[in-house]
């Protein structure tokens, strides 16, 4: 579904609560991006702005999708403002930076005329950690440590179970027995997904899913869980005014295993990806994990090229470009 467009005047009483002290909003942008949520910038009269997200039915361009609204699955869809308060309690907690709240409204009281949960956080205008690579790495490397820092911060926390933060933090459980096991699940679903749109996967689903079974079977148990932000990616990471990492898009924020957050971060960042290695990973996770995330990379866009998503041919490109990495990882 297309996003209806917020206007200034629907934002104005969100903007004056959340930033008060006599200004008024000048202007309001949305931000490019996001495909579960609203990103707006508040502007405001004196120049000082904010972040405004909203969880809203209109701003999900993902087509709705049996077991959307399951919490207990692990990688359901992240959306709602508890997901995102629970997030970033947990982040703050471990020492992680993240943008600061100025108002969060679950109740629509800010927005009378668009009733949608609503958060208003710290806006960070400076570059992504993904335009500061590309543009100056010598600026990016001392950004780079700090999130590592972050990332080893994370991945010391043991949580008592697997899942969402949200549902475990308030004495919920997941469903599965294992990461492992829930991961395969996903792949296996991600594969019929990608079989039913391609038909280079369909030739070789009954590979893939041999494949993923043995992979699977090579794991050993394991019972301690760190804080994964789950879709970790340089264009999640903003920096700001003192050169720190500030992740964003934290609302998939779980407790899992960290070899989950680092295949992630191999795929999105390559070669770029080595002041954040990590010792002591487990090499059959690492293996599961890696085509299973290809696999996700495959459908997800395919997925989403069903709505209206408007920038089709980057998506459409993301797909083709881990559909190609999962076959390789199989015919190698």
């Amino acid at each position: 579904m297309a996003p209806r467009a917020v206007t200034r005047e629907q934002f104005a009483g969100a903007a004056r609560a959340a930033l008060g002290g006599g200004r008024r909003l000048e202007s309001v942008e949305r931000v490019a991006g996001g495909t579960k949520k609203g990103v707006y910038r508040l502007v405001m009269d004196d120049t000082t702005s904010a972040m405004a997200y909203l969880w809203d039915g209109t701003e999900n361009y993902w087509p709705a999708a049996e077991g959307d609204d399951d919490r207990t699955d692990p990688f359901s869809p992240a959306l709602g403002l508890d997901l995102f308060l629970a997030a970033h309690a947990r982040l703050a907690a471990v020492g992680v930076r993240v943008p600061a709240i100025r108002l969060a409204d679950s109740d629509g009281v800010h927005l009378p005329d668009f009733p949608a949960a609503l958060a208003v956080v710290e806006d960070l205008p400076g570059a992504s950690l993904e335009e500061m690579l590309a543009s100056d790495p010598a600026a990016a490397a001392p950004v780079m440590a700090r999130l590592a820092e972050s990332l080893a911060a994370m991945g010391e926390y043991r949580a008592p179970a697997y899942g969402k933060v949200a549902v475990i933090d308030g004495g919920g459980t997941s469903r599965g027995t294992s990461c492992e096991g829930v991961v395969l699940d996903r792949a296996l679903r991600d594969l019929a997904e990608a079989a039913s749109r391609d038909p280079r996967i369909a030739s070789s689903r009954d590979r893939l899913e041999e494949r993923l079974r043995a992979l699977t079977a090579a794991v050993r148990p394991r019972t301690r869980y760190a804080v994964v932000h789950g879709e970790l990616g340089p264009d999640h990471v903003r920096v700001d005014a003192g050169g720190n990492p500030v992740l964003i898009d934290i609302e998939g924020l779980m407790y899992f295993d960290v070899e989950w957050e680092h295949v992630f971060l191999r795929i999105r960042l390559h070669e770029d990806y080595r002041p954040l290695e990590a010792a002591g990973l487990d090499e059959d996770r690492l293996a599961l994990y890696m085509l299973a995330e290809r696999l996700s990379l495959t459908a997800g866009p395919l997925r989403l090229l069903d709505g209206d998503f408007p920038d089709r041919a980057f998506m459409a490109g993301i797909a083709e470009h881990n559909l190609k990495h999962a076959l390789r990882l199989i015919h190698a």
